[in-house]
C-alpha cells in the first residue's frame, strides 16, 4: 500500500547541517546521528569527514575525559565517536585509513601507561579492528613500521580490550595471503614466547588470565584452520610453536620453579588442557588425509613428553595445595577444612586426560606415585563436590576400559593391577555402599551426593565381569580375588545394585496398560485367557508394509474407482501367509471350564434376535402411518372437490398434459424462481396467500394458447406407490380469467382465501403459515398479456 502523503517527518539533522557555525557535539546531541550516518546521509557523512572532525572524533576515543563532566554524560561523546568511525561508511574508511596522522593519533593509546580505561580501550580495540577487517594491507604494514607493536600489547594484555585486538589480528584478516603474514611476522616477534612468560608470580592476575586465553585461542583456531584448510602445504606457525616441547616445558618451569600459585597454576593447566583437547566432533584420523594424522598427533605427544617429568609435581598439589584465602569454607553441608580448590579440581583433569592417552610411560609413573589411589580417597573425602566425582569417574571408566600395551611381547596394565590388588577398588565401593545405606536409614539421613557416580562405575565393573564373548583383563582381575570378596560382589549385584538399577529405570509408557473408560461389565472378560497368536499379527504387519512399500507413488492418486477396487483386493503374497497361519483353537478338557463361561457371559449380556417370530428387516424404509379417521375424513373431502373438477381435467396444463402428479407441477411452473427457499418460511396472515409471478424479461412471447386458471390443494397420503407424497390427483380446475379459487375447501385448516392479483415481488408471501402446517399452490394467468408465460403457481399442503 503506497501512502497519498509522506508522514515521516524531516531529520532534524539536516537542519542543524544548514547553519554555518554547527559543532560537531551539536550533531552528536541528537539521538538519529548514527541512523542518518549508517543510510549515508550525504550532508552529514561530508562534514563528518572534514579534517578537524575526524582528528575530533579519534581524540574522543584516545584520550580520557576529564573528572569534572557528570558521569552520565562523560563518556556519551566517546561512545559516539566510536559508533560513527565503526559505522562501516566507506568513505570514513578511507579518511581514516589514508591519513597518517588520524592512525598514528589512534595507535598512540597503546603507548600510554597501564592500566588503560576499559571503557576507552574496548572504542579503541574496536575502531583498530574495523581497520584490519577492511584496510588489512595499509594496517599490516602500519604495525610493521612501529618498534614494538607486540610489546606495547603485551605490556597492556592485562586489559581485556587489547586482548580481544590481539585476537581480531589474528583472525579478522580476510585475505589469506595477507593473515599468513601476519601471522608469520608475529611469529617472528616471539608472540607466544612472550605470552609464556607473561603466566609468572611476578605478573598479575588478570595478567595471567588473559594471557593464559589467548594462548588457548592460538591453539584453538589453528587446529580448526589446520583441519578445514588441508591444502595449505604448512601449519600454522603459531600453533607449531605453542606445541614444542621446549615451549611447553617453559610454562612448566613458570608454574612451578616458584612459590606456589593458585593463578598461575590454574591458568598454566587451562593451557595445557587445550593442548591436550581432543575433538568432540569424532575421530581426527577421519578427517585427515593418509599422513596428516602423524603430523596432529605428534603435537599431543610433545606436549605429553615435557608433562612426563613433572607428574610429581602435579601428584604433590593434590597432596599439598596452594594455600587459599579461606581455609574453612561454610558450605550448605558443613564446613570443608580446607575446600577441594581449583588447583586439584585441575589436576584431577588433567589426570584424566594423561589416563586417556593410554601411554605406557605415563601409566607406569602414575601407578609408582598411586595418583589413582589419591584421587579416591579425595572422591571420597568431598562427598557433595560433583565436578571432581565427574573426573574421577571418567578416570577409572578409562582405566577399566583401556586396553593392555605389548612390551617384549606381554601384555601389561599397571592401573588396573593396581586398582584391583592394591587399591581394593572392588572392596571399597562395597564398604562404601553399605555405610551410605546405614547412614541413610538412620533417623533424619541422606543418601551421599558421590551414590550416583559410584553406582555408575558398579555397573561398569559388572559388565565387563559378565562379559563373555571376548577375553577381558578386568575378569581376570576379579577372579584373582578371594572368594569371599566375589561371593559379596554377586550378591550386592544381584541385591542391591539390581534394585537402584531398576528404580533408575526409565519405564515406557506401553510397561502401564490404560485402564478402561468404560464401567460396564466389560470387566468380566478380562478373566478369559484368549489365545495370542502372533503369528497373524506379524503377518499383517508385513502385508502393512508391503502396501507402504510397493509401487505407493505410482498407485497413490484420487481415481475413487481404483481405491474401491484396492479395497476388494487381497495381496498374493499377504494370502499365501495368512493361509499357512494354524488358526484353529483346540478344546481340551483343560481350557471346557473357560469355554463354559465364555458362552454363559454371552447368553446373559448378548440380547439376541428372535427370527422366528418375524422376518422382517428392522432397517427397512417403512412409510409414514397415521390416524385411519383423520385420513378416511381427509379423503371423502378430496374425492368431493375431485368431483367437481373432472370436466375441466383437459385443459390443466398449457400443453394438454394433466396435472396428475406434483412432479410435474413443480417442473413447470418452478423454472427460472430466483429464489432460496420453495417453500414459504413465515406468513404475515394465515388466510392470504400472494402469487409468485416467474416470467422472465428475457423471454420471448410464445403464442396464445387456452388459459387455464386453477386450484389445487394437496394431502399427505400414507397409502399407494408415493408413499409419503402430496397427491395432487384429485385437484379441482375450474377455468377463469383473473384467479384459480381453492379457498372453499373446508376442514382441518386448509382453507385458502380470493386475493387481489399483484406480480409484484414487494408482495410476495414467502413466510410460513402459523395456522396449521398448510401450504398453498394457486396457479392464475395475467388477464392483460393472457400468455402463459406470466404464470403462476401456488400450492397448499395441509400436513397433520
Amino acid at each position: 500500500m503506497f501512502w497519498k502523503f509522506n508522514l515521516l517527518a524531516a531529520s532534524h539533522i539536516d537542519t542543524l547541517l544548514d547553519k554555518e557555525d554547527v559543532t560537531l557535539q551539536e550533531l552528536m546531541d541528537e539521538d538519529d546521528i548514527l541512523q542518518e550516518c549508517k543510510a549515508q546521509n550525504r550532508k552529514l557523512v561530508d562534514f563528518l569527514v572534514q579534517p578537524e572532525n575526524m582528528e575530533q572524533m579519534v581524540t574522543f576515543i584516545t584520550v580520557e575525559p576529564s573528572e569534572d563532566v557528570d558521569e552520565k554524560i562523560r563518556f556519551k561523546y566517546p561512545n559516539t565517536a566510536c559508533e560513527l568511525l565503526t559505522s562501516d561508511v566507506t568513505h570514513i574508511n578511507d579518511k581514516l585509513a589514508g591519513d597518517e596522522d588520524l592512525v598514528n593519533r589512534l595507535y598512540s593509546f597503546l603507548e600510554g601507561e597501564k592500566p588503560l580505561n576499559p571503557l576507552l580501550a574496548s572504542f579503541f580495540s574496536k575502531v583498530m579492528g574495523l581497520l584490519i577487517t577492511r584496510k588489512s594491507e595499509m594496517i599490516f604494514e602500519f604495525l610493521k613500521s612501529k618498534d614494538d607493536f607486540v610489546g606495547r600489547l603485551l605490556y597492556h594484555i592485562g586489559t581485556s580490550a587489547v586482548m580481544d585486538l590481539l585476537l581480531r589480528l589474528i583472525t579478522c584478516i580476510e585475505s589469506p595471503e595477507i593473515r599468513r603474514a601476519v601471522i608469520e611476522w608475529l611469529n617472528e616477534e616471539k608472540i607466544v614466547e612472550k605470552l609464556v612468560d607473561s603466566i609468572v608470580v611476578a605478573t598479575d592476575e588478570d595478567i595471567h588470565c588473559n594471557a593464559a586465553q589467548s594462548l588457548c585461542d592460538i591453539v584453538r583456531l589453528g587446529r580448526e584452520q589446520f583441519l578445514q584448510q588441508q591444502d595449505i602445504a604448512e601449519p600454522d606457525p603459531l600453533l607449531v610453536t605453542m606445541e614444542l616441547e621446549e615451549t611447553v616445558a617453559k610454562l612448566l618451569s613458570n608454574m612451578f620453579e616458584s612459590d606456589k600459585n593458585e593463578s598461575v597454576l590454574v591458568n598454566g593447566l587451562c593451557v595445557i588442557h587445550t593442548l591436550l583437547e581432543v575433538r568432540r566432533q569424532g575421530d581426527v584420523s577421519d578427517q585427515l588425509p593418509n599422513g596428516e594424522t602423524d603430523r596432529f598427533t605428534q603435537g599431543i605427544n610433545n606436549v605429553i613428553a615435557a608433562l612426563i617429568p613433572r607428574l610429581k609435581d602435579f601428584h604433590d598439589l593434590l597432596i599439598d595445595p596452594p594455600k587459599q584465602m579461606y581455609n574453612n569454607m561454610p558450605t550448605s553441608v558443613g564446613h570443608l577444612e580446607p575446600p577441594l580448590g581449583r588447583t586439584r579440581l585441575q589436576v584431577a583433569k588433567l589426570i584424566t586426560a594423561l589416563v586417556g592417552a593410554n601411554m605406557h610411560q605415563v601409566n607406569q609413573e602414575l601407578a609408582s606415585l598411586e595418583t589413582v589411589q589419591t584421587l579416591l580417597d579425595l572422591y571420597f573425602k568431598y562427598e557433595w563436590n560433583n565436578f571432581l566425582h565427574t573426573q574421577v569417574e571418567q578416570c577409572l571408566l578409562i582405566i577399566l576400559n583401556n586396553g593392555p600395551i605389548e612390551l617384549d611381547g606381554k601384555p601389561e596394565h599397571p592401573l588396573l593391577v593396581k586398582l584391583f590388588n592394591e587399591y581394593n577398588f572392588v572392596q571399597r565401593v562395597l564398604s562404601e555402599w553399605e555405610e551410605n545405606e546405614t547412614q541413610q536409614n538412620a533417623p533424619s539421613g541422606r543418601r551421599r551426593g558421590f551414590m550416583g557416580h559410584l553406582t555408575k562405575m558398579a555397573n561398569s565393573i559388572s559388565a565387563l565381569v559378565e562379559k563373555n564373548d571376548t577375553p577381558s583383563l578386568v575378569k581376570d582381575q576379579f577372579n584373582g580375588l578371594s572368594d569371599d570378596t566375589r561371593e559379596k560382589w554377586e550378591a550386592f549385584v544381584a541385591g542391591s545394585l539390581a534394585e537402584v538399577n531398576k528404580k533408575n529405570t526409565v519405564e515406557l509408557m506401553r510397561g502401564h496398560p490404560l485402564a478402561s473408560s468404560s464401567e460396564d461389565d466389560d470387566a468380566d472378560f478380562k478373566d478369559i485367557p484368549f489365545p495370542q497368536d502372533t503369528a497373524m499379527q506379524q503377518a499383517f504387519s508385513d502385508y502393512q508394509l508391503q502396501q507402504m512399500t510397493s509401487n505407493f507413488i505410482d498407485q497413490f492418486g484420487f481415481n475413487d474407482e481404483e481405491f474401491a477396487e484396492q479395497d476388494e483386493k487381497i495381496e498374493a503374497a499377504f494370502s499365501d501367509r495368512i493361509s499357512s497361519i494354524d488358526s484353529d483353537i483346540q478344546v481340551n478338557s483343560a481350557n471346557q471350564p473357560s469355554t463354559t463361561m465364555f458362552e454363559q457371559l454371552c447368553n446373559e449380556r448378548i440380547q439376541q434376535f428372535d427370527n422366528d417370530d418375524s422376518d422382517e428387516d428392522i432397517w427397512e424404509e417403512k412409510a409414514i402411518t397415521f390416524d385411519k379417521n383423520v385420513q378416511q375424513a381427509r379423503s371423502e373431502r378430496l374425492q368431493a372437490a375431485k368431483a367437481r373438477c373432472n370436466s375441466s381435467d383437459e385443459d390443466s396444463t398449457d400443453s394438454g398434459e394433466e396435472l396428475d402428479s406434483p412432479v410435474k407441477i413443480m417442473q413447470q411452473h418452478t423454472e427460472g424462481m430466483d429464489v432460496d427457499n420453495p417453500w414459504p418460511a413465515d406468513s404475515s396472515s394465515a388466510s392470504e396467500h400472494t402469487a409468485m409471478d416467474t416470467s422472465s424479461p428475457w423471454d420471448k412471447p410464445a403464442a396464445p394458447t387456452s388459459t387455464v386458471t386453477s386450484t389445487a390443494a394437496a394431502a399427505v397420503s400414507s397409502s399407494g406407490d408415493d408413499e409419503g407424497w402430496a397427491d395432487f390427483s384429485n385437484i379441482p380446475v375450474q377455468p377463469s380469467e383473473d384467479w384459480a379459487d381453492f379457498s372453499y375447501i373446508e376442514g382441518d385448516g386448509l382453507s385458502s382465501s380470493r386475493g387481489p392479483r399483484s406480480s409484484s415481488p414487494d408482495l410476495m408471501d414467502t413466510t410460513e403459515n402459523t395456522r396449521g402446517n398448510a401450504y398453498v399452490v394457486s396457479s392464475n394467468t395475467d388477464d392483460q398479456d393472457k400468455t402463459p408465460s406470466s404464470s403462476t403457481l401456488s400450492v397448499t399442503v395441509t400436513l397433520p
